[in-house]
């Protein structure tokens, strides 16, 4: 099950990069989704391409309170809106990963910041459920839209606990469902792959975060997005106190091979340097 969803995700993502290509907005004339909850200066920021690719419930920049000097991560990262304004709020001091699973996507995210001149980005390929980076190596994980297309939701809490350092933080935006509704009924009023029918309840995630021990977590209503399903932004925060032991294995599969840069590869130095 996890491999189908996996590949209906894969698949629907890369055909949304190459739209494009063709100058096609991935979210259509008129949606709820993509760069339209970018405020105009934000888009002004970043290429066009960057911009007709987003497929993004929220903003999690306005959100997630970066500082210069931190290092964040974006899980799903798409054609890199995210990861580019992000690069800029954190500055040259700070870094920007993006994570991604889809060729296309990551392709396309790399044009895109060779042409925002941005030089503290670096893009890994990978699933969100295993991140290709060190314990305990970024200050602010954010996501747009991409865990309810997980396959194994769990798995993606722990690993967000796990790359966090103590004191780190969380700030998301993501589809989430009335608690009154089942699995059948979630799924009855949307694909999976348009971020429907994979969504948590509110108790779901909520229980999710404290099960691998985030802090201070909120959810907090943006707007609907279907009968009884919101976009929601997600907040959370790693105790200060909080244990690096616990998952510490440096994750690297495919990252030779699969991260890319705009400046330098993945170090592994467990984030110590800058």
């Amino acid at each position: 099950m996890t491999t189908e969803i996996h590949e209906a995700v894969r698949r629907h993502y890369a055909e949304a990069a190459l739209s494009v290509e063709n100058r096609e907005s991935c979210c259509g004339e008129t949606c709820d989704y993509g760069g339209d909850l970018y405020s105009a200066l934000e888009r002004a920021e970043l290429p066009d391409a960057a911009v007709l690719a987003s497929l993004g419930c929220g903003n999690p920049i306005a959100v997630a309170d970066l500082h210069d000097g931190e290092r964040v991560l974006d899980l799903g990262s798409g054609g890199g809106i995210d990861v580019l304004l992000s690069a800029k709020r954190v500055g040259p001091a700070g870094r920007a990963f993006g994570l991604d699973m889809t060729d296309e996507m990551l392709a396309l995210a790399q044009r895109n910041a060779v042409a925002a001149g941005a030089t503290n980005v670096e893009w890994l390929k990978g699933h969100i459920e295993a991140i290709p980076l060190p314990a305990a190596s970024v200050d602010v994980v954010i996501s747009n839209c991409v865990i309810n297309l997980a396959a194994d939701k769990p798995a993606v809490f722990r690993e967000i606990a796990r790359v966090l350092r103590p004191g780190g933080r969380m700030g998301i935006t993501d589809i989430v469902a009335d608690d009154s509704l089942s699995a059948e009924e979630r799924a009855a009023r949307g694909a999976y792959t348009d971020c429907i029918a994979g969504a948590l309840t509110f108790s779901e995630y909520r229980t999710g975060l404290e099960a691998v021990g985030l802090e201070d977590i909120s959810l907090t209503v943006s707007h609907e997005a279907a009968d009884r399903m919101y976009s929601v932004i997600i907040k959370a925060r790693k105790g200060a106190g909080a244990s690096t032991a616990a998952g510490a294995d440096v994750r690297t599969g495919g990252q030779s091979d699969a991260a890319t840069a705009a400046g330098e590869s993945s170090c592994g130095c467990g984030g110590t340097c800058r």
